[in-house]
């Protein structure tokens, strides 16, 4: 904790009467035509941590226990190129890496995000894409304009089946979006990835359900959002985290995920043997949520954002999985329920609550060096696998120096620690992360 405040303090001096390009600010655009109707845009965005984390119990770095650690990582690196080349025809494609440590295999992790070619058959109510997309459901952060995040990371349980059967919250396969109204709609047909070739750790088969190792079957999801206030722009599929004042936006959202025979498991007979026949599951998620945006008062520029939603995720009985962002250790001797380093129980069959608020104070509190903005979320679930809830609850402060394109982010984060004999909460454990952004 005392490092990451020190490397706050000693930036502070070297930040007065700091400036960015304003040409930059909502990317580096090429016209192709006088009206400026076509397009080719560069964005890019880095997203820096300095952590200190208070490890999971038993966290083991290459066999040798470590209780805490402090590192320094690469959260996130994006390049993004899109175009609108006519009226009808577009085209997106991000490229970058996520999660790279002092742990990380190095001059190697880097691969496309997505990669799409999209055709208007009625401009701005009706388009199909195709390709490798995150047109997701079941919520509005199913996938998350990055750059444009309230805290650290989105809310991660909405990525549901991040790195097991599809590549980081990304499948093949086509979509339909647009707006009728005010009605924002998405839907998507894909196949996912077979989850031999997943690049995290998949639960071999037991009595609790897991992702079946078989031909995976076709996946659909789709996300609706009525849109009471302002527009929000679709045309790349993330969602905005917070404007900072410049819109105001009012959106109920509902979404569902579904995939025949997604999951596995074993059963048990009526004799409490295990039945040698594997019995398969449906993945069926859906949740209703709702958005708000605005500022409170123009003129001085302060702004609110609340997002909360309810999640009901079946994925067969028992699934649970253990998210550890950038997880700091690699191992475990005799260790919890939560696995190693950061890891937690975030996403589950069960139901979730969500609860997330910021509050963006006046435009200059800090003169030329910007202003600030606060922030708290909370997830409450209940996993049928748990036998106690579990809550995870950020705080934190954004020091916006030029918004969105140069901003700090010092966030603390308190997750519950399970037992694995009991499934039962019986510690936990903080986190305190200093990240640097600068995108444009």
């Amino acid at each position: 904790m005392k490092k990451i405040l020190f490397l706050l303090v000693i930036c502070i001096p070297f930040l007065a009467n700091a400036q960015f390009p304003a040409r930059l600010k909502d990317g580096l655009k090429t016209y192709l035509s006088a009206d400026s109707s076509s397009y080719i845009k560069l964005n890019f965005v880095s997203q820096v941590w300095a952590r200190y984390n208070q490890n999971n119990p038993g966290s083991t770095v290459n066999g040798e226990l470590q209780n805490n650690t402090f590192d320094v990582g690469l959260r996130r690196v994006r390049f993004v190129m899109s175009g609108q080349l006519s009226k009808r025809v577009a085209f997106f494609v991000q490229f970058g890496q996520n999660n790279f440590n002092y742990l990380s295999p190095r001059k190697a992790g880097s691969f496309l995000h997505d990669a799409t070619a999209e055709y208007a058959f009625v401009p701005k109510k009706f388009s199909l894409g195709f390709g490798l997309n995150g047109w997701n459901g079941p919520g509005r952060f199913a996938n998350s304009s990055v750059s444009s995040i309230l805290g650290l990371d989105p809310p991660i349980f909405q990525e549901t089946t991040n790195d097991v059967n599809d590549q980081f919250v990304r499948k093949l396969g086509v979509y339909a979006k647009g707006k009728l109204g005010k009605l924002d709609y998405r839907v998507s047909l894909s196949k996912p990835f077979v989850t031999q070739t997943a690049s995290t750790t998949v639960d071999p088969l037991t009595l609790n359900s897991s992702y079946s190792m078989q031909v995976p079957k076709q996946a659909l999801q789709g996300y609706f959002m009525y849109q009471f206030l302002d527009q929000e722009n679709n045309f790349g599929p993330g969602t905005t985290g917070t404007y900072l004042g410049r819109k105001r936006v009012l959106n109920i959202g509902t979404g569902f995920v579904h995939q025949d025979k997604a999951m596995w498991s074993k059963t048990l007979l009526s004799d409490n043997t295990v039945s040698p026949d594997t019995a398969y599951h449906a993945m069926n998620l859906w949740s209703v949520d709702l958005f708000y945006d605005a500022p409170i008062n123009k003129e001085i520029g302060t702004a609110l954002t609340i997002y909360t939603g309810y999640f009901v995720y079946d994925f067969g009985k028992g699934y649970l999985r253990n998210v550890g962002p950038m997880n700091p250790t690699n191992g475990t001797k005799n260790g919890s329920l939560n696995g190693t380093g950061n890891g937690a129980p975030l996403i589950g069959t069960g139901n979730t609550i969500y609860f997330q608020s910021g509050y963006k104070f006046r435009d200059k509190l800090l003169g030329e060096s910007g202003t600030l903005q606060i922030y708290s979320a909370i997830q409450y679930s209940n996993f049928d696998r748990l036998k106690s809830p579990m809550a995870v609850i950020d705080a934190g402060v954004n020091w916006l120096i030029y918004g969105h394109n140069s901003k700090f982010t010092l966030n603390y984060q308190n997750r519950p620690v399970y037992s694995s004999a009991s499934a039962q909460a019986i510690d936990r454990k903080g986190e305190v992360v200093l990240q640097y952004q600068v995108s444009f």
